[in-house]
């Protein structure tokens, strides 16, 4: 530890303290199809439900403000037939003012911990919505943000890997005769 003149240790500087506040929540898109109520379905019903998950974060005008976005399909099946008996797309949104996170660490923190608190709200609008379409409520799993995350960023290298022109130095070099 460094020592101020009077022999007693320096303070250790603090990081700064994370502030986080949800400034307000919407609804940007909403659409669900009863695929069943307009065709019909025959014999038995085992539904097989996917849900895909995708998500968008960008700087808002305001100083320290965000907009994230998470975007839910939902699938219903039929597991006999492969029959589609619903679909759902969701694109829920909050606003948030963010102060305290450290910019290396901001893209993670709006792609994973703004979800995270906006999740809760997304369960409760699918749940609302299969059960007013005229199926079970469908209460959502926990949705691992982080793994999200990572898929994405893994996806990224692999196709900046792929989009990489071969190097000059693994072609032949030409002769001359």
């Amino acid at each position: 530890m460094a020592e101020v003149g009077n022999g007693a240790a320096a303070p250790q500087e603090q990081p700064p303290q994370v502030k986080m506040q949800i400034l307000g929540q919407f609804i940007r898109d909403l659409s669900f199809e009863n695929i069943v109520a307009q065709k019909g379905t025959s014999g038995d019903v085992t539904p097989d439900v996917q849900v895909q998950v995708n998500l968008d974060g960008k700087k808002r005008p305001a100083e320290h403000q965000y907009e994230v976005i998470t975007k839910f399909t939902v699938r219903s099946k039929n597991k006999g037939t492969e029959d589609v008996l619903f679909m759902m797309e969701l694109d829920y949104g909050g606003i948030f003012h963010i102060e305290g996170v450290p910019e290396a660490q901001l893209h993670p923190f709006l792609m994973i911990e703004c979800p995270r608190m906006l999740f809760p709200f997304v369960r409760r609008i699918v749940s609302d919505v299969t059960r007013d379409g005229g199926f079970p409520p469908l209460n959502l799993e926990n949705v691992d943000f982080m793994a999200i995350y990572r898929q994405e960023l893994a996806r990224r290298a692999d196709a900046q890997k792929s989009a990489e022109p071969e190097s000059p130095a693994s072609d032949p070099a030409p002769t001359e005769n």
